[in-house]
């Protein structure tokens, strides 16, 4: 019995938290490299192969006897079928950023239910889906300076107080300031300086967005930034 690439790539996603639980700090940067490299790969077969090779390799720490651990050999990577290796793109962004946002394996202990708590947090705001992002910012959100955020089950969730509550577009100095936060970067960070209470403003800056100028918000957030304590 053979796995397709996509397959596989769906089993990635399902399995994320086996994964990230059986695997080392230095085995999981291990992992995410691999699967950058498949995005990078493209449509160059030969890449793509050695790139799942690379998967699979990081995978090798993974118990013996899982069902993943025992589907690392039947992808399909090293047949002569070329374009049965071929990634879907939109399968290989949805697991990179599921796995860009999943840190804490990387982290001490301690540090990593801190960052798990802030999370948890921020994933319980107001937020709507991609089905519900204005026509001009459907295409690329980072992009168009939104934060998007994904949930453990691996959906996108873009919080409310980046949109105008009447017309449903972005508000401008919401991406101007998520730039200047790096939010294609760090979307978590950028969440929870919005969100978070802040010594600066006395508030939360979402909460203040409409009652104090945009100026004063942005010059918060370039202060923060120039202050390097982003």
């Amino acid at each position: 019995m053979s796995t397709s690439t996509d397959e596989f790539l769906d089993l990635l996603r399902d399995r994320r938290s086996e994964i990230h639980a059986a695997l080392t700090a230095e085995q999981f940067a291990r992992y995410q490299d691999g699967v950058r490299a498949l995005r990078a790969a493209r449509d160059d077969v030969r890449a793509v192969r050695e790139a799942l090779r690379a998967v699979r390799t990081a995978l090798r720490a993974l118990p013996p006897g899982t069902e993943l651990s025992g589907r690392l050999g039947q992808v399909r990577g090293a047949g002569p079928a070329g374009a049965a290796v071929l990634p879907d793109a939109d399968r290989l962004d949805a697991l990179i950023r599921l796995l860009e946002s999943a840190d804490w394996p990387a982290l001490e202990p301690d540090a990593a239910e801190i960052a798990r708590g802030v999370r948890e947090r921020l994933l319980t705001a107001p937020a709507r889906g991609a089905d519900r992002l204005p026509a001009g910012a459907a295409g690329d959100p980072a992009g168009a300076g939104l934060i998007r955020l994904t949930d453990r089950a691996g959906h996108d969730r873009y919080p409310d107080f980046q949109f105008d509550p009447d017309t449903g577009e972005p508000l401008p100095v919401v991406q101007r300031i998520n730039r200047l936060l790096l939010s294609d970067q760090d979307p978590w960070g950028a969440a929870d300086w919005w969100l978070g209470g802040n010594e600066w403003l006395d508030d939360a800056p979402a909460a203040l967005l409409g009652r104090i100028s945009d100026e004063v918000l942005t010059l918060a957030a370039r202060e923060l930034m120039e202050e390097g304590a982003w």
